[in-house]
């Protein structure tokens, strides 16, 4: 079975295995290394699974980044406060813009807000929008009229990282790399590396193929062992996929 807390630890085995070392997002934009994973944890919901997944990697030796949304579904002060005490980065998955409904002003202040929410916790130093398929108002947008340097951070991933560089890695849509499932998690790169599974990711490294440099986002609701939970993420994104095609297919013929 795919997408599972067992199939990813041995997907981190392999990496390590291969001699790539992981960075933060914020030590990466410091600091690179030469052969290197960022691995960024999108926590949209199920906080718990997040601290799950960085238990797991805590036990490597892996740091990561887990960005967290300022929502109930993903907001959880003790998980959060947990999994920066095993060492990992922690930062804002934005989505101010959907949030007050494309009010600019309103938007960057409920930005700073949360940010000093969030700084209660850890001094965040990285951000990362969160797609929100469902709204018309990508959160992006909300820096053509500001800037995030301007609040103490450093980088986001859509605006700081060279993607013909680094080979970027999505479980999106429960799928890797599929853009039929994915609305706004898309990058522009010059590296055209179909995946068909987490084994096959993992044979793809083995082989060589990777580059060196590689930015995997990760959703850890998706991962599970149990088979209920498993079973019932598998439905609902495939329910999920479905309604993100046409949305997709709707927008190309405007």
């Amino acid at each position: 079975m795919d997408f599972t807390l067992i199939r990813h630890q041995e997907f981190l085995n392999t990496l390590q295995n291969l001699g790539y070392s992981f960075q933060t997002f914020s030590a990466f934009i410091t600091a690179p290394l030469g052969k290197v994973i960022i691995l960024r944890y999108d926590v949209d919901r199920l906080p718990d699974n997040a601290l799950k997944v960085a238990m797991i990697e805590h036990e490597l030796g892996i740091t990561s980044t887990y960005y967290f949304r300022a929502v109930p579904e993903s907001w959880n002060e003790t998980i959060m406060g947990e999994i920066v005490a095993i060492g990992h980065e922690l930062g804002y998955h934005y989505e101010d813009l959907s949030i007050v409904g494309g009010d600019y002003t309103k938007a960057i202040r409920h930005f700073e807000d949360q940010l000093v929410r969030f700084r209660r916790i850890y001094p965040v130093k990285t951000i990362c929008m969160h797609g929100s398929p469902l709204s018309k108002w990508d959160n992006r947008d909300l820096w053509k009229q500001y800037d995030y340097r301007d609040f103490g951070i450093i980088g986001e991933p859509y605006f700081d990282v060279n993607f013909n560089e680094v080979f970027y890695i999505t479980d999106t849509g429960r799928k890797w790399n599929n853009s039929g499932a994915s609305v706004r998690d898309q990058v522009a790169s010059g590296f055209d590396i179909p995946i068909k599974s987490t084994n096959h990711l993992m044979a793809l490294a083995e082989r060589g193929v990777l580059p060196d440099h590689m930015m995997i986002t990760i959703h850890p609701q998706r991962w599970h062992d149990k088979p209920l939970p498993w079973v019932k993420e598998l439905i609902w994104q495939n329910l999920k996929n479905i309604a993100k095609w046409v949305l997709i297919k709707a927008k190309s013929k405007r």
